[in-house]
Order: structure tokens, then C-alpha cells, then sequence
């Protein structure tokens, strides 16, 4: 049989010395695998603690990487209720994306605003010439 687990217990695995993801109510340790994925350590960190399954179905993983993470499986969750918001987490930015990193979650915003301003700049210069 199989080893359950809650919303509880999973939570508490969302950091890079223990990542648990949840995927159609699997539990799956990545932790050893974080350095090895191919999309990068981030977006697991990004998902680890919780319902990872619209993330991995999103990307299309193919047969093999499918395959790889049955090797990870380590139980089931058996908690009915609503999976736990992202937004609820609560660690600091280092454990959860490293240090320097400004925000556990959502865009860095020197680059949104940025980026913009930069291109009309760029584009006053060349229209003056």
C-alpha cells in the first residue's frame, strides 16, 4: 500500500534540501532531481508544497519524462480539501528561490517598467536622426 499524505505534510516540503510536488494527487519527491531538471530548478521551487499538475501538464512533458517521475513517486495525498494557495506560502524568498532573488513569486518589475522605457528612448534617438 501506498503512503498518504495531507496538504500538511506536503507544504512543509518546499525547499531545495526537500522538494515535494503534488501531480493528480501524487506526491512526488524531486528534491534529488532539482539540479537535473531541464526547465531549470525555478519553476519546481515554484510549485514545490503544492498542486504542481496545471504546471506540469502546461509544458507537454513527453513519455520519458513521465516515466522519470514515477521513480519520485513516494504517495498519495488523501486530503479532500481545496489544494492550498500559492499566495498563503509563507517562507522567506532564500529558501524558497535563493539569494538576491526580491520576491518568492510575480515579475520583477525593473524589468516590466524597464524594458518599455528603454524602447522609447531607443525610439526618440532614431526618429530624431
Amino acid at each position: 500500500m501506498s503512503k498518504t499524505f495531507t496538504w500538511a505534510d506536503v507544504q512543509s516540503h518546499n525547499t531545495r534540501k526537500s522538494c515535494w510536488l503534488v501531480i493528480d494527487k501524487d506526491v512526488f519527491d524531486c528534491t534529488k532531481f532539482l539540479e537535473e531538471h531541464p526547465g531549470g530548478e525555478e519553476v519546481m521551487m515554484e510549485n514545490a508544497g503544492f498542486d504542481a499538475t496545471d504546471a506540469f501538464e502546461e509544458i507537454g512533458h513527453s513519455d520519458d519524462a513521465r516515466d522519470l517521475l514515477k521513480g519520485m513517486k513516494i504517495g498519495t495525498l488523501v486530503d479532500s480539501a481545496k489544494p492550498p494557495s500559492k499566495n498563503s506560502r509563507v517562507a522567506d524568498a532564500t529558501s524558497v528561490r535563493g539569494a538576491g532573488s526580491s520576491s518568492v513569486a510575480g515579475p520583477n518589475w525593473a524589468i516590466v517598467i524597464g524594458i518599455p522605457i528603454i524602447a522609447v528612448i531607443v525610439y526618440y534617438f532614431i526618429s530624431q536622426q
